[in-house]
């Protein structure tokens, strides 16, 4: 069979003689034979699917020892792994615009000028049209903003609301901007141990929570479980929380994408809760009011039926909280409720 240089291979290849001499080197591509004098590389056309494959993989950015991985797999073998490294990829690129896009939204807030704030709000809890208990809880005021989702059973309730009680002293406490988060933590951590003394020997009841809590132009934000807290600026809606669930962790390590997560049979199923593990582990993160800007607290009963879009509609069009809770417990209703339905909405107004 005749060989091909070097220089032919890489045309028909679309690579460089550089890039051939690279992948030698690292195993990849091994040249059908080497001339022993003047160690110029030949190749055999039966070559040239690999070197397309390899030239492919790394134009989508592969890593090479993860291409050296795929080659040695048979094509359909291959083709799923391919597909999971994409699949891990654009679950990293989307976290990472995530933080990128919080990132920015915090510089530009560096560079405005701040007035003092307050809340106007409105707060709905509707058992839903299935359910004949609820173990959501939701509470606003001036200062706090906060929805819990206690786990359906014995004790649910009394967790969720446990949860939001923990946080309500610190309306009254004089604590300073600099110390947001970590009053916020140690609320957080007094919640986690009262949800965990109503445990009984039958039942260890557990709650998400999702909060916000206000100090004159400084909010700080608790997280934990799968309610969610959203921020309406400028028409654009931005999810600010990340759901500590199973089926996320499935779409953070590329197992699952978003869409097949939406319909997994075990979505609800928490990886961090108050009551839940050794310890209470919630995200915490400080942000700036500004005038204008819009929140929702909700839980799962609203986001796992209402999707982004539907979201960003009911909020942006209506004129004050009111009106959005309860164009969004509609909108909740209107996909049947099965679950209990908790939402706070409220707006960032000048003082």
């Amino acid at each position: 069979m005749e060989l091909l240089t070097i220089g032919a291979f890489a045309r028909a290849a679309r690579l460089t003689p550089k890039a051939l001499r690279l992948y030698d080197e690292l195993g990849l591509l091994p040249p059908a034979a080497v001339d022993p004098h003047s160690g110029y590389r030949y190749y055999r056309p039966a070559q040239l699917d690999r070197a397309r494959l390899i030239a492919t993989l790394r134009r989508a950015g592969m890593p090479l020892a993860e291409i050296r991985a795929v080659c040695g797999l048979a094509p359909a073998a291959a083709a799923e792994a391919v597909d999971a490294w994409w699949r891990r990829v654009s679950a990293d690129t989307a976290a990472r615009g995530r933080v990128v896009a919080l990132l920015v939204d915090q510089l530009s807030e560096r560079g405005s000028t701040m007035s003092d704030t307050i809340f106007r709000y409105a707060v709905r809890c509707e058992t839903g049209a299935v359910r004949d208990s609820n173990e959501d809880s939701a509470y606003a005021s001036d200062t706090l903003l906060a929805v819990a989702d206690g786990m359906r059973g014995p004790g649910g309730a009394a967790a969720s609301t446990a949860a939001v009680d923990a946080l309500r002293p610190l309306e009254l406490a004089d604590a300073p901007a600099a110390q947001l988060l970590a009053t916020l933590a140690e609320a957080v951590a007094a919640a986690d141990r009262t949800v965990r003394a109503h445990a009984t020997d039958e039942h260890q009841p557990v709650s998400t929570l999702t909060a916000i809590l206000r100090r004159g132009t400084r909010l700080a934000l608790v997280h934990v479980g799968d309610t969610r807290a959203y921020l309406l600026r400028g028409g654009e809606l931005f999810r600010l929380t990340q759901d500590h669930t199973y089926v996320q962790s499935q779409v953070d390590q590329g197992r699952l994408t978003p869409a097949e997560a939406a319909a997994h049979p075990q979505r609800a199923l928490l990886s961090r809760a108050l009551g839940a593990g050794a310890q209470v582990e919630a995200d915490l993160a400080l942000r700036t009011a500004l005038a204008g800007d819009r929140y929702l607290l909700c839980s799962d009963g609203l986001s796992a039926l209402v999707g982004p879009d539907a979201l960003r509609t009911a909020l942006a069009g209506a004129d004050d909280p009111e009106t959005a809770v309860a164009r969004l417990v509609d909108l909740a209703y209107a996909e049947g409720a099965p679950d209990n339905v908790g939402c706070v909405v409220a707006d960032v107004v000048a003082a």
